[in-house]
């Protein structure tokens, strides 16, 4: 218990030295992460089954060399795509936005530098570290947040695609 207290703490602290852009950076983290996660999931737990039906419908045609069995082929697997790529565009598109929400952090951090000396004059040194801080945490928090999603959907996007492939492979082409 007193472990979460202290860590309730730190973020508390973490923020503060931050500013308030770190509960935007938080935000794409978490959606980040929550849409990382249903696409493992999606890819571990439900593609496979979905492959499956896929392979037992067109085992179970009779007609699987005309024009039109291929058509629906190329349909069943131009679903099947679809469903394994949804949400990677919203999951990169987080990836890029991490940096800039922290680079928000980092015009705002530098806004109250400039207001502190503008008010206090250049020799309060105290007052502007308060806001050089500021203007760096959020910058590197953006950062980490982007890295964390970067090896992770890299790492989606491969299995993706040996994903689909496997299923094309599956599927005769006569």
């Amino acid at each position: 218990m007193n472990y979460l207290i202290g860590l309730i703490e730190s973020v508390r602290d973490f923020i503060a030295t931050g500013g308030d852009v770190l509960y935007f950076v938080a935000a794409a983290l978490f959606l980040m992460w929550v849409l990382m996660i249903e696409r493992y999931w999606y890819l571990t737990s439900v593609f496979p089954t979905v492959k499956k039906n896929i392979i037992k419908n067109w085992d179970a045609r009779a007609d699987t060399t005309s024009w039109y069995a291929h058509r629906i082929r190329d349909a069943w697997i131009s679903q099947a795509s679809d469903d394994l790529n949804a949400r990677m565009l919203i999951i990169r598109t987080i990836i890029a936005m991490c940096p800039l929400i922290g680079l928000l952090g980092t015009v705002t951090g530098m806004i109250g530098v400039f207001e502190t000396m503008a008010t206090q004059g250049t020799s309060n040194a105290r007052l502007m570290a308060a806001g050089i801080s500021m203007a760096t945490v959020p910058t590197m928090a953006g950062m980490v947040a982007a890295l964390s999603g970067l090896f992770i959907s890299s790492r989606l996007e491969a299995k993706v695609k040996l994903a689909r492939e496997g299923l094309v492979d599956s599927l005769p082409h006569h």
